[in-house]
């Protein structure tokens, strides 16, 4: 399937900024099931620096240095890219969950090389609930990693209430896990603590759903703003994602912009600002099928 994304976010400010410095993870990730066919950034007023580079995790990343004073700041990122809807994969068929702990703690496993990164804590992640005991109600000895994993899924999209008015993007795990309330970023730092509090990987992914689903079928939750699931390592497939804010296993409606460790690693904007007092940000973001779009 092919797409047509546009995301614009417009920040409003009470007062003039005087220089600002900004990171962008706008540009949608090629990967084995997506390729990007054409990404453009436009950037209001204009930047007097603009830099393109590769991150830490592979994904693009665009550096921007504002110099001239201005009051409102618009960033507009259009892409097309085509999504590939990955295999079915048997949950059953997944190694162990203990037999793929033992290997990510095995130095010299090389295929668990990458995967190693991610099982420690990073600053979203961290916690001090009991959330290896959530964890663990569905990581029982002997099952299957996936098999496993998608349960832990369906838990936390039966046990935790999509609520935008309840965390920020700094909201902690703790706080999430107590109020069991919180949106797309909250819910996948929960599934991301939990099987890395078991010794597992997980790791973290932005991106988009399609916003103008076919006729007849349902719109998925996240669907107005950048969006945001995890992936486990669970050999022998790879990193499976799952999505538990809709509990499914995304298909070729969930377009990838980048991943690491948190939200922190991918957020879509952000950076330093000099001046400006209090504002307000606005973001709309559209996905549609290129025929929609085109029509």
């Amino acid at each position: 399937m092919e797409y047509a994304v546009r995301h614009r976010t417009t920040s409003r400010y009470l007062q003039d900024v005087s220089y600002s410095r900004h990171v962008l993870h706008l540009a949608p990730r090629t990967t084995a099931l997506q390729t990007t066919r054409a990404f453009n950034l436009t950037v209001t007023p204009a930047p007097a620096q603009r830099v393109r580079r590769t991150d830490f995790f592979g994904n693009r990343a665009d550096w921007l240095a504002l110099d001239e004073p201005h009051a409102v700041l618009d960033i507009v990122a259009e892409s097309r890219v085509t999504v590939t809807a990955p295999p079915v994969r048997d949950a059953a068929a997944s190694e162990d969950w203990l037999d793929v702990h033992a290997r990510l703690e095995d130095a010299a496993d090389p295929d668990a090389s990458d995967a190693v990164q991610f099982v420690f804590d990073s600053s979203l992640t961290a916690f001090t609930c009991d959330i290896a005991s959530y964890a663990a109600k569905s990581f029982t000895p002997g099952r299957p990693l996936l098999q496993a994993a998608i349960e832990l899924m369906g838990r936390i999209h039966a046990d935790f209430r999509y609520d935008s008015t309840v965390t920020d993007v700094a909201t902690p795990i703790d706080r999430v896990f107590e109020i069991r309330a919180g949106v797309c970023q909250d819910f996948a730092h929960v599934g991301i603590a939990a099987l890395r509090s078991l010794g597992l990987s997980a790791r973290y992914v932005s991106g988009y759903l399609l916003t103008r689903p076919p006729p007849g079928k349902p719109r998925l939750v996240g669907a107005d703003a950048s969006h945001a699931w995890f992936s486990v390592w669970a050999p022998p497939f790879g990193w499976v994602d799952l999505d538990p804010t809709n509990n499914l296993l995304p298909g070729d409606e969930h377009i990838t912009l980048g991943w690491g460790r948190d939200y922190g690693d991918v957020a879509p904007s952000h950076g330093v600002v000099t001046g400006g007092g209090d504002h307000i940000i606005e973001v709309g973001v559209d996905v549609a099928p290129i025929e929609a779009a085109s029509g």
